[in-house]
């Protein structure tokens, strides 16, 4: 029994689903309250799974994967990936995150999709991190996730009657 949190115990699963809007909205915030992720992709021996550095546009997600790497090598091979999105949490009363699911697009330098991503990216902050200062961006391949599935987690929800797992499809 949770004293502070009566709305957190075990009887207290309510199914009811989010208002698309109000969805998205919490799906954003969450993309914008961190900058790491874990990308899973399928490898030739199984899932591999990688934190990385990635930037939100809206619900599309924009990764620079290093040129070669196995993420990268995996996601040339099959597209399909999951990206894991979570907020630091200290107790069930504030576990926050969302799950994307949809195939990798690999952007090619100079086209209009990548330099989009580049605008979103924070390249700028990344070189500098990394000692690659530079006033023109890396020129490897860049990736975007479009999700198709996203799977919200909150359990605050319940407190409103909300089902503490929303699923957002992109054709619902």
């Amino acid at each position: 029994m949770s004293a502070a949190h009566r709305w957190l115990e075990p009887e207290n699963w309510p199914k009811v689903p989010m208002p698309r809007q109000d969805l998205e909205t919490r799906i954003e915030r969450i993309l914008t309250l961190t900058n790491i992720a874990y990308l899973g992709t399928l490898g030739k021996n199984g899932p591999i799974v990688s934190p990385l550095e990635f930037y939100a546009d809206g619900l599309d997600v924009y990764v620079f994967p290093q040129p070669n790497s196995p993420k990268l090598k995996a996601m040339q091979r099959d597209p399909r990936i999951c990206l894991a999105v979570a907020n630091p949490m200290a107790g069930w009363a504030c576990a926050m995150g969302c799950q994307l699911f949809g195939n990798a697009e690999l952007l090619d330098p100079g086209t209009s999709d990548w330099n989009r991503g580049m605008q979103v990216f924070k390249w700028v902050a990344s070189s500098f991190e990394i000692g690659r200062i530079s006033s023109e961006p890396p020129r490897g391949q860049l990736m975007r996730l479009r999700p198709d599935r996203i799977v919200y987690t909150e359990h605050f929800l319940r407190r409103d009657g909300f089902a503490p797992r929303q699923i957002w499809l992109r054709n619902p």
